[in-house]
């Protein structure tokens, strides 16, 4: 019994790790970083698939974590997802490097290895390895440069940028 608690345990450590080369951004300040988020690219994963005008808003929680919630539009249903999920620091509070959960008590990390530390107005993240990457900004669209120096940077670092989903965020109804 015990092999098989050791077992679980490192599978969910290995969930909340960090993927080589990625550091997340230090000097991080929770407080800028709570509002509506939105969703520039991302590569294809599942609880995401199909979606447009893809949102994340982050807010305190009592406890000291964070709230998220994700909102998106799946056009070809009609219809709006949402998922509420948790958030907490790994290390320090002022160390981009949290753990997030949707499902109960699984984690998974939340790297914010990018960032515009004066004005908060973008954010690149990572989850535990290098199939998890999402590019966000504080407006539904990014100017070309900076978008470019981002998913530069993010291939460099050995994501297939290659497979990026460039999220529609025309509006519907939000």
């Amino acid at each position: 019994m015990n092999k098989l608690w050791i077992m679980a345990a490192l599978l969910l450590a290995g969930c909340v790790g960090k993927p080589p080369q990625i550091e997340p951004v230090t000097n991080f300040k929770s407080d800028k970083y709570l509002g509506k988020w939105y969703e520039i690219a991302r590569l294809d994963h599942s609880f995401e698939r199909g979606l447009n005008q893809v949102t994340a808003e982050y807010s305190k929680r009592d406890d000291g974590g964070l709230k998220v919630l994700n909102r998106g539009y799946n056009k070809e249903k009609s219809e709006w997802k949402e998922a509420e999920g948790k958030a907490y620091f790994v290390e320090q509070p002022d160390t981009a490097y949290l753990k997030v959960s949707f499902f109960g008590p699984f984690y998974g990390s939340y790297i914010v290895f990018d960032l515009d530390q004066e004005n908060y107005s973008y954010s690149m993240i990572s989850g535990p390895n290098k199939s998890y990457l999402w590019l966000l900004s504080r407006t539904p669209t990014m100017d070309e440069t900076t978008k470019k120096r981002l998913v530069d940077k993010a291939q460099a670092l050995g994501f297939d940028t290659a497979k990026l989903i460039y999220v529609d965020q025309q509006s519907v109804n939000r």
